[in-house]
């Protein structure tokens, strides 16, 4: 493999998420550096890049490895996004431009018309695309980083099932998108929190008791009263 040095970065830490490097294993320079067909310098400036971001950490007497995360880092994270998500929503309305609408917009559609038939894969992918052009639409650069460390922390450390009914959830989506067409922030908000909230139950931690932390997680939020998505 040879990708660019600016790329190294991205393909070091997609390829921790995809489980390719386990948790706690050493990540050598030279390994690294012949493994994506580039010099050793960018390989360090990735692992520091890396380490400021949590997916590595340097030991003595090893250098640097993939971190271990605790069961209680990884309930953080989305107690966190359960916080920063919605008010990346209530941005969004605030500051998103017609580019941002269409692509959402278009989104919802292909969305809708993909849970219908129950296309599962493409639902996936759509809905990764769906929250990233959300957060692009805050116009706040420095929540966009954070929510997009989020999501890769959050799918390396839980293993995500797909929606119970996935129309429901791309009918969220779009009520989304409509307060958010609207400058509602207050409204597109809240029906983000709720979406964010009944995502929880499908998570599943990847390692240690996984199958409580989710749930931990959403009987620790306080309770929202949640508007209807008809309006």
């Amino acid at each position: 493999m040879r990708i660019p040095a600016h790329s190294v970065c991205t393909a070091i830490r997609d390829d921790i998420v995809a489980g390719v490097y386990e948790r706690g294993s050493r990540l050598t320079e030279e390994l690294l550096a012949r493994r994506y067909g580039v010099s050793r310098v960018p390989v360090r400036e990735a692992l520091r890049t890396l380490e400021a971001e949590g997916f590595v950490v340097t030991r003595r007497h090893a250098g640097a490895c993939v971190a271990e995360p605790t069961e209680q880092e990884a309930a953080d994270l989305l107690e966190m996004r359960g916080l920063l998500e919605p008010l990346g929503a209530s941005r969004a309305a605030q500051r998103r431009t017609e580019a941002h609408l269409k692509v959402l917009r278009g989104l919802v559609r292909l969305g809708q018309e993909r849970a219908k038939r129950g296309n599962s894969d493409d639902l996936r992918s759509l809905g990764s695309w769906f929250h990233e052009t959300l957060a692009q639409s805050t116009g706040s650069p420095a929540l966009t980083s954070i929510l997009a460390q989020l999501r890769h922390k959050i799918a390396w450390m839980y293993a995500v099932e797909a929606p119970a009914d996935p129309v429901e959830s791309w009918t969220e989506h779009g009520a989304i998108v409509d307060a958010v067409a609207r400058g509602d922030g207050e409204r597109a908000r809240a029906i983000t929190a709720l979406h964010t909230e009944r995502s929880l139950a499908a998570h599943r931690l990847r390692f240690g008791t996984g199958g409580e932390r989710a749930e931990r997680v959403r009987n620790s939020q306080h309770p929202v009263n949640m508007p209807s998505l008809r309006h």
